[in-house]
């Protein structure tokens, strides 16, 4: 439950998507996740921080640990899931 807790935490699942592909600063990552606010994205860094997911790396950019790219890895079939919805609900014209 404590990982749904976290993960339900609005911009979690997204630092970590957008961490996906290596380090990334904090500028950066605050515009990669729609320019969020620096406040907030500070408090998400540091559960993630303290969830073991991201680290800080000497250069003071964000990455994902080992347990965070096991999140990342566990996504990917939801992001796909999420591509095959979007089509329908696209080709329906509905939601």
């Amino acid at each position: 439950m404590a990982a749904l807790d976290l993960f339900g935490r609005r911009w979690n699942l997204r630092i970590i998507w957008e961490l996906q592909d290596g380090p990334v600063g904090f500028r950066a990552l605050q515009q990669r996740c729609d320019n969020m606010s620096s406040s907030v994205l500070r408090q998400r860094l540091t559960e993630l921080l303290d969830a073991h997911l991201v680290a800080q790396q000497q250069d003071t950019t964000y990455g994902l640990t080992e347990l965070g790219h096991g999140v990342y890895q566990a996504l990917r079939p939801l992001a796909r899931w999420s591509d095959a919805w979007a089509s329908v609900v696209t080709e329906e014209g509905g939601a």
